[in-house]
């Protein structure tokens, strides 16, 4: 992906179920298709992690990947939410919080994220109709 493309990578805990329901529902939402997506655990996903300076065994981290940027924990999520459809962007405006207390909240449930949600043995492989969305080597 170069620092033009017309598309965002998001990527996310590939066994964390929460994780996996909310790339789903960015799916849904984002009928252009300008977010693709990686497990962090996947081979493509430690590579952008290495190759943006993040440490890929660290799994407790959304991470979005725009404009040759990159963004972690909350400001990622609503950067995300920002450009789904409608009500979704109102969420953008949460940006105007200081980051230390976003990401704040953001630590505290993704703390709690497997055991209030569960977790897989191994990452989900994506249905066909959405499998061109998902980053591989």
């Amino acid at each position: 992906m170069t620092d033009n493309s017309p598309h965002a990578i998001v990527l996310f805990d590939g066994v964390c179920n929460f994780c996996n329901g909310s790339v789903n529902a960015i799916i849904r939402r984002d009928k252009r298709g300008y977010f693709q997506f990686a497990a962090l655990q996947s081979d493509v996903g430690a590579r952008l992690q290495r190759q943006y300076g993040l440490d890929p065994s660290a799994l407790d981290t959304l991470v979005l990947i725009e404009g040759g940027r990159v963004y972690t924990k909350s400001t990622a999520g609503l950067r995300i939410a920002r450009r789904l459809r409608w009500p979704w962007p109102a969420l953008y405006a949460h940006l105007a919080v200081p980051p230390p207390v976003r990401d704040f909240v953001y630590d505290w449930f993704a703390r709690r994220r497997y055991r209030w949600f569960g977790k897989r043995d191994e990452c989900v492989v994506p249905s066909l109709e959405v499998r061109e969305r998902f980053l591989t080597d």
